[in-house]
C-alpha cells in the first residue's frame, strides 16, 4: 500500500478519496487553485500545494505542475478523481514516465476508450452490440448531415472525446442539424480540446444502464453489477440507483459479461464503467447497446458501494499498488437498493441555469454519514456552510445517497433526506429532485432519459407549502426574535414589551410581505385575553407558536399544526416544511420609494459566464424568442433569446469577455421589428 498520494482534483471527490486514505493510514496531498485556497478538500488533506489561477485551465488541468507537486512532496501515486485529468492519456503517461503511479488504467486503455468513435469500432470487433450510427473520421458538415439523413431522424450528435452530457445535442429535423453541430463542436472544443463528433440514431425511449467493472494487474476482471442512470436533464444525470429496476438476472449477467469483455479488449486496469443504452422492444425484451466506457471512477459510485458493502476507492488503491482483486465474481452479492441524488447549484424553473453565490445556510439530515460507504444515509460534499459557489467549476454541491432493504424503503428515505436538506443563498435543485422522486413515473420505475420531460407538469411546479404557512412561519420567527430581545432587556417594565401589549387591551399589527415574489398583507391581532388571530387576505385563523431553538417553530393555525424551519439571510426569510420551501420578506415602504423604476432594456445575462458568440449584428431586426447570443457557464453552453421584438442597438461585451450575472449583454431599441 502507498504511504502518500496526491489527489489531483477538488470538491467532494477529493474529500471522498481523502477519507478512504485516512482510514487506510495513507497520507494525502491536496492541490488547489487560488479560488480553492481554503476549500474543504484542502482541509481534508495532510499537505497542500497551490497551483495558482482560478479557472480549471489555469490550475487543475496543468498536469506538469501537478506532477511536480507530487515529486516535491514525495507522493508515490496520483489519484485523478473524475473529470479534469482523469481520462487524459497524456497525463497518465507522464505520471508513468515520472515514476509516479497513476491510480487508474494505463494510458493505452484511456486512448482506446477516449475517442467514442474509435471505441465503438473496437467494441464492434469484440462483439459488443452498438447503436446504429456513423463513427468515421470524416467530420465535414456535409458528410455528417448526409449520414444523419441516411439513418433517419431523430439523431444524436455527440462529442467523440467527451462525457458528462457536454457536447451532445438531439436533432429532430434536418433544418436544425447545422446549428446543433456547430454548438456541439464548440462545446466539445471548450470542454475536451477536441471538436470531433459522431452521429447516432436516437433511441426514442432509452434507459441509461451502466456496469461497474474492476480489473487488476493479475489478469482478473469482474463486474460489480449495474446502475440505472436514466433520470437526466440536459444529458446529465441527476438521480442514479442500483440495482437497475426490472433488470432480470439473465440480462444482468449478459450485460456484465459484455462489460468485462469491453474492459479486457483494451487491457484495462482499475475501476471503470461501461455504459449502455437499453430499450424495451415490442416483444417486451430489453435490448442493450454499448455507448461508451468511462475510464475512471464515476460520480455515482456510492450506490454501488451501498449495495455491495465495498469501498471502491480502497479497491483502486489496492489494485494500483499491485494487489489482486479482493473478491471473485462469485463472492459478490447485491444487498438492498440504493439511490443517489445530485444536489446542484442551478435553477430548474429557468431551464437549469447554473447559479453562483454563497452557501449562507447548508444543513443536512440528522444522523448523516459524510464520505463513508456503509450508512443508510450518506452525504458526499466538498463544501461547508459559508463557502461560495464560483462560476469556474461544475455546479454540483453534494450527493445525497440513501440505502434501503428494497426500492420502496430507499425511496422513502431519499424523500425524507431531501426534505431535511436545507440550502439557502442561491438556487438549487433540491425541491425539484424531491418532486421527481415523488412523481408516479419514478416511484413506479417507469424509467427512461425523457422522464423529466414526460413528468414536466409534476416536477416543475410551485411550492406546496401554502402561503398561509409561509406567512405564519414569518410571524412565528418575528415573535421569537422579539421575545429574545425582551429577555435580553434589563428594564423589565411592561412598556418595553415587544409583543404588542397595550394598557387598554387588544392590538393589531400589519405587515406588508412578498411571498415567492407575490405581494400580500398579514394582520396579527392580539385580543384582550392575549390570544392571537392571524388575518391573511380574506381568511383568518387562531394563531399559536412555540419556538424550538433559533430556527424551528411549531405553528398552529386553527386546529392544524406544522413544524417549520426558518432561516433569515439579509432581509429575506426562507421557510422549509414537510410540503416544500418558500421565501418571504417584509416590504420596506421607505426603501421602495427610494428605488428607481426598472428600465425596459435589452438582454441581460441570467448567470455569470463567458460570452461565446453573438448570433446577430447591430442594426438587425429581431423577433421575441429569437436566439441572440451564446454564453458558457460551469462548462455548459446557454443560448440567450430576445425578450421582445426590437432592433439590436448595441452589443455591449466582446466575445470571450466574462459577463457578470444581471449585466446587460445586448441593448434593444424600443422600435419593433418590421
Amino acid at each position: 500500500m502507498f504511504k502518500k498520494i496526491l489527489i489531483a482534483n477538488r470538491g467532494e471527490i477529493a474529500c471522498r478519496v481523502a477519507a478512504t486514505a485516512r482510514r487506510l493510514g495513507v497520507r494525502t496531498v491536496a492541490v488547489c487553485s487560488e479560488t480553492d485556497r481554503h476549500a474543504r478538500h484542502v482541509q481534508a488533506c495532510d499537505e497542500r500545494v497551490l497551483l495558482g489561477g482560478h479557472s480549471a485551465r489555469d490550475s487543475y488541468l496543468r498536469w506538469e505542475r501537478i506532477i511536480e507537486a507530487a515529486r516535491s512532496t514525495g507522493a508515490q501515486a496520483i489519484h485523478p478523481g473524475y473529470g479534469f485529468l482523469s481520462e487524459n492519456a497524456d497525463f497518465a503517461q507522464a505520471c508513468a514516465d515520472a515514476g509516479i503511479v497513476f491510480i487508474g488504467p494505463p494510458a493505452s486503455a484511456i486512448r482506446d476508450m477516449g475517442s467514442k468513435a474509435a471505441a465503438k469500432t473496437l467494441m464492434e470487433r469484440a462483439g459488443v452490440p452498438l447503436v446504429p450510427g456513423y463513427h468515421g473520421t470524416d467530420n465535414s458538415p456535409d458528410r455528417l448531415a448526409s449520414e444523419a439523413e441516411r439513418m433517419g431522424y431523430p439523431v444524436l450528435i455527440k462529442a467523440s472525446a467527451g462525457g458528462g452530457g457536454r457536447g451532445m445535442r438531439r436533432v429532430d429535423h434536418p433544418a436544425d442539424f447545422s446549428e446543433a453541430l456547430l454548438s456541439c463542436q464548440r462545446e466539445a472544443k471548450a470542454s475536451f480540446g477536441d471538436d470531433h463528433v459522431l452521429v447516432e440514431r436516437y433511441v426514442t425511449r432509452p434507459r441509461h444502464i451502466e456496469i461497474q467493472v474492476f480489473c487488476d494487474t493479475h489478469g482478473q476482471a469482474l463486474y460489480l453489477f449495474e446502475r440505472d442512470c436514466s433520470v437526466q436533464r440536459r444529458h446529465q444525470k441527476v438521480l442514479e440507483e442500483a440495482p437497475a429496476p426490472g433488470l432480470s438476472t439473465q440480462r444482468r449477467a449478459e450485460m456484465g459479461a459484455a462489460a468485462v469483455a469491453a474492459a479486457r479488449a483494451v487491457g484495462y486496469v482499475g475501476a471503470g464503467t461501461v455504459e449502455f443504452i437499453a430499450e424495451e422492444r415490442d416483444d417486451g425484451d430489453l435490448h442493450f447497446y454499448f455507448m461508451e466506457m468511462n475510464t475512471r471512477l464515476q460520480v455515482e459510485h456510492p450506490v454501488t458501494e451501498a449495495i455491495t458493502g465495498l469501498d471502491l476507492v480502497e479497491w483502486q488503491f489496492r489494485v494500483a499498488s499491485g494487489e489482486a482483486l479482493p473478491l471473485t465474481q462469485e463472492q459478490l452479492q447485491i444487498h438492498g437498493h440504493a439511490i443517489e441524488a445530485r444536489i446542484c447549484a442551478e435553477n430548474p424553473e429557468a431551464g437549469f441555469l447554473p447559479a453562483t453565490g454563497p452557501l449562507s445556510v447548508m444543513r443536512w439530515p440528522a444522523h448523516v454519514a459524510f464520505q463513508r460507504s456503509h450508512e443508510s444515509t450518506r452525504v458526499d460534499t466538498g463544501f461547508a456552510e459559508g463557502d461560495e459557489i464560483s462560476p469556474f467549476y461544475d455546479s454540483m454541491i453534494a450527493k445525497v445517497i440513501v440505502w434501503g432493504a428494497d426500492r420502496q424503503q430507499a425511496l422513502a428515505r431519499l424523500d425524507d433526506a431531501l426534505r431535511d436538506t436545507h440550502i439557502v443563498g442561491l438556487h438549487t435543485n433540491v425541491a425539484f429532485l424531491r418532486r421527481v422522486v415523488q412523481s408516479r413515473a419514478f416511484a413506479t420505475a417507469d424509467l427512461d432519459t425523457a422522464l423529466i420531460e414526460r413528468a414536466r407538469a409534476v416536477v416543475f411546479g410551485p411550492s406546496l407549502l401554502g402561503s398561509e404557512w409561509v406567512v405564519a412561519a414569518l410571524v412565528a420567527h418575528t415573535l421569537a426574535q422579539e421575545q429574545q430581545c425582551e429577555r435580553n432587556d434589563t428594564r423589565h417594565d411592561p412598556f418595553s414589551r415587544r409583543d404588542g401589549w397595550r394598557l387598554s387591551g387588544g392590538s393589531r399589527r400589519r405587515l406588508d410581505l412578498r411571498v415567492e415574489g407575490a405581494s400580500c398583507s398579514v394582520v396579527l391581532e392580539r385580543q384582550r385575553d392575549g390570544a392571537l388571530q392571524m388575518h391573511l387576505e380574506t381568511a383568518s385563523w387562531p394563531f399559536q407558536c412555540q419556538s424550538r431553538g433559533a430556527c424551528q417553530h411549531l405553528v398552529m393555525l386553527g386546529e392544524e399544526q406544522r413544524l417549520l424551519t426558518v432561516y433569515a439571510v439579509g432581509d429575506e426569510l426562507t421557510v422549509f416544511g414537510q410540503a416544500g420551501r418558500a421565501t418571504v420578506s417584509v416590504v420596506d415602504a421607505l426603501a421602495q420609494l427610494s428605488q428607481s423604476p426598472a428600465q425596459d432594456g435589452g438582454l441581460c445575462a441570467p448567470m455569470p459566464g463567458k460570452l461565446v458568440s453573438y448570433l446577430v449584428r447591430e442594426g438587425e431586426a429581431v423577433k421575441r424568442g429569437q436566439a441572440l447570443a451564446v454564453m458558457e457557464a460551469m462548462k455548459m453552453e446557454h443560448t440567450l433569446h430576445a425578450p421582445r421584438d426590437g432592433v439590436i442597438e448595441q452589443c455591449l461585451y466582446a466575445v470571450a469577455d466574462q459577463v457578470p450575472e444581471g449585466a446587460a449583454v445586448i441593448r434593444l431599441s424600443q422600435e419593433a421589428a418590421a
